[in-house]
């Protein structure tokens, strides 16, 4: 290749996209949906692991799940699950009530938990709330699905992240 054969591959690759590049592409797309089709749930999975890969975490271990029917609003019983996951410097248990609407409450209570910052990373949003200074923090209408909880620890100037393990609210 020549030096003006660069020059002039060149000054096409800096020029915006025409209908033709469009048509390459919608064609090469519709190959890759026809023989090799993106499964359905992973950009959602992808994209739920890379938030947590941005952060440099403690990762707590899973050490009790357990459901418990309990009576709601006259007859109906709904399961009600309790998770407790615990970390070298953290322990909190959290509890989840399905609501009438389909979302879900949780109770959680953190130990140490004093000015303990709590986020919720579901697979499309995070939520966030602070603990007391019991350690009790409370979140409603959180949507069923997938979570994790990151909650960070306030070490004097300074705070650490533990990230439980993904748990169904």
């Amino acid at each position: 290749m020549n030096a003006s054969q660069e020059d002039r591959e060149i000054e096409l690759s800096l020029q915006p996209l025409d209908a033709d590049d469009q048509a390459v592409l919608n064609a090469l797309r519709a190959f890759y949906d026809e023989t090799d089709p993106v499964p359905e749930s992973l950009v959602e999975k992808i994209q739920f692991e890379l938030t947590l890969d941005a952060l440099h975490t403690e990762v707590a271990n899973l050490i009790q799940m357990e459901s418990v029917g309990t009576a709601v609003r006259g007859s109906a019983t709904e399961a009600v699950r309790t998770v407790t996951f615990t970390s070298e410097s953290l322990t909190t248990m959290v509890t989840i009530t399905p609501q009438p609407d389909g979302t879900v409450r949780v109770d959680g209570w953190a130990s140490p938990g004093a000015g303990l910052t709590v986020q919720v990373l579901l697979a499309h949003d995070t939520v966030e709330t602070v603990a007391d200074e019991d350690g009790r923090f409370a979140l409603e209408g959180l949507p069923a699905g997938l979570a994790k909880f990151a909650l960070r620890v306030p070490k004097g100037e300074e705070s650490s992240m533990v990230i439980s393990p993904t748990i169904e609210l």
